[in-house]
Protein backbone atom coordinates (compact mmCIF):
# COMPACT_ATOMS: atom_id res chain seq x y z
CA UNK A 1 0.00 0.00 0.00
CA UNK A 2 1.12 3.41 -0.93
CA UNK A 3 0.93 5.63 2.30
CA UNK A 4 1.30 9.03 0.70
CA UNK A 5 -1.46 8.13 -1.91
CA UNK A 6 -4.13 6.78 0.32
CA UNK A 7 -3.62 9.90 2.67
CA UNK A 8 -3.82 12.79 0.10
CA UNK A 9 -6.55 10.82 -1.97
CA UNK A 10 -8.32 11.01 2.41
CA UNK A 11 -7.53 14.43 2.76
CA UNK A 12 -8.56 15.61 -0.98
CA UNK A 13 -12.40 14.09 -0.05
CA UNK A 14 -12.55 15.34 3.92
CA UNK A 15 -11.37 18.52 3.15
CA UNK A 16 -14.41 18.80 1.01
CA UNK A 17 -16.73 19.11 3.82
CA UNK A 18 -16.56 22.35 5.24
CA UNK A 19 -14.02 22.97 2.58
CA UNK A 20 -13.59 26.89 1.63
CA UNK A 21 -12.97 28.33 -1.47
CA UNK A 22 -9.72 30.10 -0.12
CA UNK A 23 -8.61 27.13 1.41
CA UNK A 24 -9.12 25.45 4.49
CA UNK A 25 -12.08 24.11 6.74
CA UNK A 26 -15.07 25.73 8.60
CA UNK A 27 -16.59 22.52 10.11
CA UNK A 28 -18.37 23.33 13.59
CA UNK A 29 -19.76 20.38 15.79
CA UNK A 30 -23.12 19.26 14.41
CA UNK A 31 -23.29 21.94 11.72
CA UNK A 32 -24.34 20.03 8.45
CA UNK A 33 -20.33 20.39 7.23
CA UNK A 34 -19.53 18.52 10.30
CA UNK A 35 -22.89 15.79 9.62
CA UNK A 36 -21.92 15.19 6.53
CA UNK A 37 -18.18 14.33 7.61
CA UNK A 38 -18.92 12.42 9.79
CA UNK A 39 -21.21 10.06 7.56
CA UNK A 40 -18.74 9.98 5.13
CA UNK A 41 -16.20 8.93 7.44
CA UNK A 42 -18.39 6.05 8.78
CA UNK A 43 -19.34 5.10 4.93
CA UNK A 44 -15.68 4.87 4.53
CA UNK A 45 -14.63 2.72 7.81
CA UNK A 46 -17.36 0.28 6.80
CA UNK A 47 -16.03 0.43 3.39
CA UNK A 48 -12.69 -0.57 4.34
CA UNK A 49 -13.73 -3.16 6.46
CA UNK A 50 -13.75 -1.63 9.99
CA UNK A 51 -16.69 -2.69 12.27
CA UNK A 52 -18.79 1.47 13.00
CA UNK A 53 -20.34 2.53 16.14
CA UNK A 54 -21.44 6.03 17.08
CA UNK A 55 -22.19 6.70 20.40
CA UNK A 56 -24.84 9.00 21.96
CA UNK A 57 -23.29 12.23 20.89
CA UNK A 58 -21.75 11.47 17.75
CA UNK A 59 -18.10 10.08 18.66
CA UNK A 60 -17.38 7.34 15.97
CA UNK A 61 -15.01 4.30 16.31
CA UNK A 62 -13.68 1.80 13.75
CA UNK A 63 -12.95 -1.33 15.02
CA UNK A 64 -10.81 -3.85 13.79
CA UNK A 65 -11.27 -7.13 16.07
CA UNK A 66 -7.92 -8.49 17.18
CA UNK A 67 -7.33 -12.23 17.06
CA UNK A 68 -5.78 -13.61 20.14
CA UNK A 69 -7.28 -10.62 23.13
CA UNK A 70 -9.84 -9.52 21.55
CA UNK A 71 -11.05 -7.93 24.86
CA UNK A 72 -7.95 -5.69 24.27
CA UNK A 73 -7.95 -2.61 22.59
CA UNK A 74 -5.23 -0.01 21.02
CA UNK A 75 -7.15 3.36 19.62
CA UNK A 76 -6.16 5.85 17.50
CA UNK A 77 -7.71 8.97 16.43
CA UNK A 78 -8.33 12.80 17.05
CA UNK A 79 -11.43 15.47 16.56
CA UNK A 80 -13.26 16.01 13.54
CA UNK A 81 -14.45 19.86 14.01
CA UNK A 82 -12.27 22.64 13.02
CA UNK A 83 -11.92 26.62 14.02
CA UNK A 84 -13.42 28.39 12.11
CA UNK A 85 -11.48 28.99 9.13
CA UNK A 86 -9.41 26.53 10.20
CA UNK A 87 -6.56 24.37 9.09
CA UNK A 88 -7.12 20.93 7.05
CA UNK A 89 -5.34 18.86 9.28
CA UNK A 90 -5.58 20.39 13.18
CA UNK A 91 -7.96 17.01 14.29
CA UNK A 92 -8.49 15.88 10.58
CA UNK A 93 -4.75 14.63 10.18
CA UNK A 94 -5.06 12.69 13.50
CA UNK A 95 -8.24 10.31 12.59
CA UNK A 96 -6.62 9.69 8.81
CA UNK A 97 -3.45 9.01 9.95
CA UNK A 98 -5.07 5.98 12.20
CA UNK A 99 -6.91 4.67 9.16
CA UNK A 100 -4.11 4.80 6.63
CA UNK A 101 -1.91 3.24 9.29
CA UNK A 102 -4.26 0.42 10.44
CA UNK A 103 -5.03 -0.07 6.87
CA UNK A 104 -1.48 -0.47 6.21
CA UNK A 105 -0.61 -3.41 9.11
CA UNK A 106 -3.77 -5.30 8.06
CA UNK A 107 -2.40 -5.49 4.47
CA UNK A 108 1.61 -5.96 5.46
CA UNK A 109 0.68 -8.21 8.96
CA UNK A 110 -2.64 -9.67 8.83
CA UNK A 111 -5.46 -9.35 11.45
CA UNK A 112 -4.09 -7.77 15.21
CA UNK A 113 -3.46 -10.01 18.18
CA UNK A 114 -4.95 -7.16 20.37
CA UNK A 115 -8.12 -5.04 18.66
CA UNK A 116 -7.13 -1.88 16.81
CA UNK A 117 -9.88 1.08 16.81
CA UNK A 118 -9.78 4.41 14.71
CA UNK A 119 -11.72 7.02 16.88
CA UNK A 120 -13.59 10.21 15.82
CA UNK A 121 -14.23 12.57 18.55
CA UNK A 122 -17.10 14.57 17.66
CA UNK A 123 -15.51 18.17 19.27
CA UNK A 124 -12.29 19.63 20.84
CA UNK A 125 -12.04 23.20 19.40
CA UNK A 126 -15.15 24.91 21.11
CA UNK A 127 -15.57 27.16 18.07
CA UNK A 128 -19.53 26.90 17.69
CA UNK A 129 -20.27 26.37 21.39
CA UNK A 130 -18.87 27.52 24.90
CA UNK A 131 -17.68 24.57 25.96
CA UNK A 132 -14.34 22.42 24.72
CA UNK A 133 -13.45 18.78 24.99
CA UNK A 134 -17.49 17.89 24.04
CA UNK A 135 -16.36 14.56 22.58
CA UNK A 136 -13.45 13.58 24.86
CA UNK A 137 -15.25 14.25 28.16
CA UNK A 138 -18.64 12.48 27.35
CA UNK A 139 -15.91 9.22 26.35
CA UNK A 140 -15.12 9.25 29.64
CA UNK A 141 -18.80 9.72 31.17
CA UNK A 142 -17.29 13.63 32.47
CA UNK A 143 -19.36 15.93 30.77
CA UNK A 144 -22.10 17.76 32.75
CA UNK A 145 -25.05 18.29 30.42
CA UNK A 146 -26.43 21.04 32.83
CA UNK A 147 -23.13 22.95 31.40
CA UNK A 148 -24.78 23.00 27.96
CA UNK A 149 -28.48 22.56 28.38
CA UNK A 150 -28.48 26.72 28.17
CA UNK A 151 -25.82 28.00 25.74
CA UNK A 152 -26.11 28.72 22.24
CA UNK A 153 -24.22 29.72 19.24
CA UNK A 154 -23.00 33.21 17.81
CA UNK A 155 -26.52 33.22 15.92
CA UNK A 156 -28.86 31.51 19.19
CA UNK A 157 -28.70 28.29 18.39
CA UNK A 158 -29.07 26.10 20.99
CA UNK A 159 -26.57 23.39 21.98
CA UNK A 160 -29.67 20.91 22.08
CA UNK A 161 -31.34 21.63 19.22
CA UNK A 162 -28.54 21.42 17.17
CA UNK A 163 -27.32 18.00 18.54
CA UNK A 164 -30.31 16.51 18.04
CA UNK A 165 -31.31 17.83 14.97
CA UNK A 166 -27.79 15.87 13.87
CA UNK A 167 -29.06 12.75 15.17
CA UNK A 168 -27.45 12.59 18.49
CA UNK A 169 -28.33 13.23 22.04
CA UNK A 170 -27.31 12.95 25.41
CA UNK A 171 -25.82 9.88 26.41
CA UNK A 172 -28.28 7.62 28.90
CA UNK A 173 -25.89 5.56 30.72
CA UNK A 174 -22.59 6.69 32.94
CA UNK A 175 -20.41 3.35 31.77
CA UNK A 176 -17.08 3.61 30.89
CA UNK A 177 -14.94 1.22 28.60
CA UNK A 178 -12.30 -0.88 29.98
CA UNK A 179 -10.68 -2.28 27.59
CA UNK A 180 -8.86 0.60 26.21
CA UNK A 181 -4.87 -0.48 26.77
CA UNK A 182 -3.33 2.66 24.89
CA UNK A 183 -4.33 5.81 23.10
CA UNK A 184 -2.20 7.09 20.21
CA UNK A 185 -3.10 10.95 18.88
CA UNK A 186 -1.29 11.74 15.93
CA UNK A 187 -0.98 15.88 15.51
CA UNK A 188 0.56 18.87 13.86
CA UNK A 189 2.41 20.32 16.23
CA UNK A 190 1.07 24.06 15.38
CA UNK A 191 4.44 25.77 16.42
CA UNK A 192 7.84 26.38 14.74
CA UNK A 193 9.78 24.11 17.12
CA UNK A 194 10.24 20.97 15.16
CA UNK A 195 10.63 23.44 11.69
CA UNK A 196 13.16 25.42 13.06
CA UNK A 197 15.24 23.10 14.38
CA UNK A 198 14.60 20.59 11.07
CA UNK A 199 13.33 17.68 13.33
CA UNK A 200 10.59 15.72 11.56
CA UNK A 201 8.65 14.31 14.51
CA UNK A 202 8.30 15.28 18.02
CA UNK A 203 8.06 12.78 20.76
CA UNK A 204 5.40 14.06 23.36
CA UNK A 205 6.28 13.56 26.63
CA UNK A 206 3.27 15.47 27.95
CA UNK A 207 1.00 18.50 28.01
CA UNK A 208 1.94 21.55 29.22
CA UNK A 209 0.28 22.93 32.45
CA UNK A 210 -1.70 26.12 32.00
CA UNK A 211 -2.63 29.19 34.62
CA UNK A 212 -4.75 31.94 33.23
CA UNK A 213 -4.94 35.44 35.60
CA UNK A 214 -7.32 38.33 34.98
CA UNK A 215 -5.52 41.07 36.81
CA UNK A 216 -7.25 44.51 37.22
CA UNK A 217 -5.01 47.68 38.63
CA UNK A 218 -6.74 50.90 40.06
CA UNK A 219 -4.86 54.04 39.88
CA UNK A 220 -6.34 57.35 39.37
CA UNK A 221 -7.25 58.37 36.34
CA UNK A 222 -6.31 62.61 35.68
CA UNK A 223 -5.51 65.12 32.88
CA UNK A 224 -3.11 64.27 30.39
CA UNK A 225 -1.96 67.90 29.97
CA UNK A 226 -1.77 69.09 33.84
CA UNK A 227 -0.93 66.06 35.89
CA UNK A 228 3.01 66.07 36.77
CA UNK A 229 4.68 62.73 36.08
CA UNK A 230 5.75 62.71 39.61
CA UNK A 231 2.09 62.84 40.43
CA UNK A 232 1.01 60.20 38.40
CA UNK A 233 -0.63 56.96 39.36
CA UNK A 234 -1.07 55.71 35.85
CA UNK A 235 -2.16 52.23 35.44
CA UNK A 236 -0.55 51.33 32.02
CA UNK A 237 2.68 52.41 33.52
CA UNK A 238 2.52 50.23 36.23
CA UNK A 239 1.14 47.25 33.44
CA UNK A 240 4.24 48.05 31.22
CA UNK A 241 6.63 47.32 34.41
CA UNK A 242 4.48 44.27 35.33
CA UNK A 243 5.00 42.86 31.96
CA UNK A 244 8.93 43.95 31.69
CA UNK A 245 9.80 42.52 34.81
CA UNK A 246 8.10 39.10 34.65
CA UNK A 247 8.69 38.65 30.85
CA UNK A 248 12.69 39.24 31.99
CA UNK A 249 11.67 36.45 34.47
CA UNK A 250 10.65 34.10 32.22
CA UNK A 251 13.25 34.26 29.59
CA UNK A 252 15.93 34.16 32.50
CA UNK A 253 13.91 30.92 33.47
CA UNK A 254 14.22 29.57 29.78
CA UNK A 255 12.05 27.04 27.83
CA UNK A 256 9.70 25.38 28.17
CA UNK A 257 8.18 28.01 30.08
CA UNK A 258 6.11 29.79 27.79
CA UNK A 259 4.43 33.86 29.41
CA UNK A 260 1.58 35.74 27.63
CA UNK A 261 0.05 38.86 28.14
CA UNK A 262 -2.81 38.19 25.25
CA UNK A 263 -5.58 41.38 26.53
CA UNK A 264 -4.96 44.33 27.68
CA UNK A 265 -7.87 46.99 28.47
CA UNK A 266 -6.84 50.41 29.92
CA UNK A 267 -9.61 53.13 30.60
CA UNK A 268 -10.56 55.19 30.10
CA UNK A 269 -8.35 54.51 26.74
CA UNK A 270 -8.71 58.50 24.97
CA UNK A 271 -6.01 60.22 23.98
CA UNK A 272 -5.88 62.85 26.94
CA UNK A 273 -6.76 61.17 30.01
CA UNK A 274 -4.09 59.15 32.36
CA UNK A 275 -5.49 55.84 32.28
CA UNK A 276 -7.03 55.38 36.19
CA UNK A 277 -7.46 51.58 35.29
CA UNK A 278 -5.95 48.87 33.02
CA UNK A 279 -7.17 45.05 32.96
CA UNK A 280 -4.85 42.10 31.30
CA UNK A 281 -4.53 38.52 31.52
CA UNK A 282 -1.38 36.72 32.38
CA UNK A 283 -0.87 32.93 30.49
CA UNK A 284 1.71 30.90 31.33
CA UNK A 285 2.33 27.65 31.01
CA UNK A 286 5.25 24.93 31.91
CA UNK A 287 5.32 21.06 31.92
CA UNK A 288 6.64 20.63 35.19
CA UNK A 289 3.80 21.65 37.90
CA UNK A 290 6.57 22.45 40.58
CA UNK A 291 8.26 24.85 38.27
CA UNK A 292 4.62 26.44 37.21
CA UNK A 293 3.86 26.90 40.40
CA UNK A 294 6.94 28.93 42.08
CA UNK A 295 6.61 31.04 38.40
CA UNK A 296 3.09 31.54 39.27
CA UNK A 297 3.92 32.78 43.21
CA UNK A 298 6.54 35.05 41.42
CA UNK A 299 3.66 36.62 38.97
CA UNK A 300 1.55 36.87 42.26
CA UNK A 301 4.12 38.95 43.88
CA UNK A 302 5.40 41.44 41.44
CA UNK A 303 1.77 42.39 40.15
CA UNK A 304 1.54 43.08 44.37
CA UNK A 305 4.42 44.64 44.42
CA UNK A 306 4.36 47.04 41.67
CA UNK A 307 1.01 47.59 42.30
CA UNK A 308 1.91 48.90 46.36
CA UNK A 309 5.14 50.42 45.11
CA UNK A 310 2.56 53.24 42.43
CA UNK A 311 0.01 53.12 45.24
CA UNK A 312 -2.57 51.31 43.48
CA UNK A 313 -5.01 48.68 44.36
CA UNK A 314 -5.16 45.55 42.45
CA UNK A 315 -7.47 42.49 42.29
CA UNK A 316 -5.98 38.68 41.10
CA UNK A 317 -8.06 36.37 39.97
CA UNK A 318 -6.79 33.21 38.73
CA UNK A 319 -9.67 31.42 36.69
CA UNK A 320 -7.58 28.47 35.06
CA UNK A 321 -5.47 26.51 36.58
CA UNK A 322 -4.55 22.92 34.95
CA UNK A 323 -2.48 21.22 35.92
CA UNK A 324 0.15 19.58 33.20
CA UNK A 325 -0.57 16.28 31.63
CA UNK A 326 2.09 13.28 31.33
CA UNK A 327 2.12 10.92 28.56
CA UNK A 328 2.88 6.79 29.38
CA UNK A 329 6.15 6.20 29.64
CA UNK A 330 6.01 3.07 28.06
CA UNK A 331 4.09 5.00 24.94
CA UNK A 332 6.83 7.52 25.01
CA UNK A 333 9.52 5.01 24.73
CA UNK A 334 7.66 3.02 21.68
CA UNK A 335 7.10 6.31 19.73
CA UNK A 336 11.03 7.34 20.20
CA UNK A 337 11.96 3.76 19.08
CA UNK A 338 9.38 4.19 16.08
CA UNK A 339 10.86 7.82 15.37
CA UNK A 340 14.47 6.52 15.21
CA UNK A 341 13.28 3.80 12.78
CA UNK A 342 11.78 6.07 10.32
CA UNK A 343 13.47 9.19 10.90
CA UNK A 344 16.98 8.49 12.30
CA UNK A 345 18.09 11.32 14.56
CA UNK A 346 15.57 13.56 12.96
CA UNK A 347 13.14 13.74 16.03
CA UNK A 348 12.77 15.83 19.14
CA UNK A 349 11.34 14.57 22.67
CA UNK A 350 9.35 17.84 23.59
CA UNK A 351 5.99 18.71 25.48
CA UNK A 352 2.89 19.95 23.84
CA UNK A 353 2.42 23.84 24.42
CA UNK A 354 -1.08 23.85 23.04
CA UNK A 355 -4.30 21.67 24.82
CA UNK A 356 -5.54 18.43 23.27
CA UNK A 357 -7.97 15.54 23.44
CA UNK A 358 -4.88 13.61 24.66
CA UNK A 359 -4.44 15.11 27.97
CA UNK A 360 -8.52 13.89 28.71
CA UNK A 361 -7.15 10.47 27.69
CA UNK A 362 -4.20 10.52 29.91
CA UNK A 363 -5.45 11.03 32.55
CA UNK A 364 -7.63 7.25 32.28
CA UNK A 365 -5.67 4.78 29.74
CA UNK A 366 -2.06 4.79 28.99
CA UNK A 367 -1.55 7.68 25.94
CA UNK A 368 0.93 8.82 23.68
CA UNK A 369 1.24 11.92 21.42
CA UNK A 370 3.06 12.42 18.27
CA UNK A 371 3.76 15.23 16.49
CA UNK A 372 4.87 16.14 13.11
CA UNK A 373 6.02 20.12 11.91
CA UNK A 374 3.60 22.56 11.25
CA UNK A 375 5.31 25.07 8.15
CA UNK A 376 5.81 28.86 9.33
CA UNK A 377 4.08 26.98 13.10
CA UNK A 378 0.84 28.35 11.66
CA UNK A 379 -2.55 26.87 12.64
CA UNK A 380 -5.98 27.57 12.91
CA UNK A 381 -5.53 29.05 9.98
CA UNK A 382 -6.54 28.22 6.38
CA UNK A 383 -2.70 28.44 5.69
CA UNK A 384 -2.14 25.84 7.53
CA UNK A 385 0.18 23.18 6.34
CA UNK A 386 2.99 20.30 6.26
CA UNK A 387 5.09 18.92 4.41
CA UNK A 388 3.88 15.69 2.48
CA UNK A 389 6.74 13.60 3.25
CA UNK A 390 6.60 14.81 6.88
CA UNK A 391 2.98 13.60 7.00
CA UNK A 392 3.99 10.43 5.70
CA UNK A 393 6.66 10.03 8.17
CA UNK A 394 4.32 10.41 11.00
CA UNK A 395 2.12 7.83 9.78
CA UNK A 396 4.73 5.50 9.36
CA UNK A 397 5.71 6.05 13.10
CA UNK A 398 2.36 5.78 14.07
CA UNK A 399 2.06 2.56 12.02
CA UNK A 400 5.07 1.36 14.09
CA UNK A 401 3.61 2.02 17.41
CA UNK A 402 0.60 0.29 17.04
CA UNK A 403 2.28 -2.71 15.87
CA UNK A 404 4.40 -2.86 18.55
CA UNK A 405 1.02 -2.30 21.07
CA UNK A 406 -1.12 -4.30 18.94
CA UNK A 407 0.41 -7.29 17.36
Amino acid sequence: MDIRTMFESLDQQFTSYGGLKGGGITRLLYSDEWTKAVGALESLLKEEGFEVQFDAVGNLTGRIEGTENPEETIMSGSHIDTVVEGGHLDGQFGILSAIVAIKYLLEKYGQPKKSLEVLSLAEEEGSRFPYTFWGSKNFFNLADHKDVEEITDSEGVKFTDAMRQSGFDFRQDDKVREDIKAFVEMHIEQGKVLETEQKAIGVVTGIVGQKRYTINLKGEANHAGTTPMGLRKDAVVAFTEIVQRLVKRAEAMGDPLVLTFGHVTPVPNTVNVVPGEVEFSVDCRHIDQEALNKFAEEVEATIKEVAQQRGMDVNINLWMDEAPTLMDDDIIKNVKLAAEEVAGQAYKVMPSGAGHDAQIFAKHVPTGMIFVPSIKGISHNVEEETDVEDLVKGIEVLASVLHKLAY
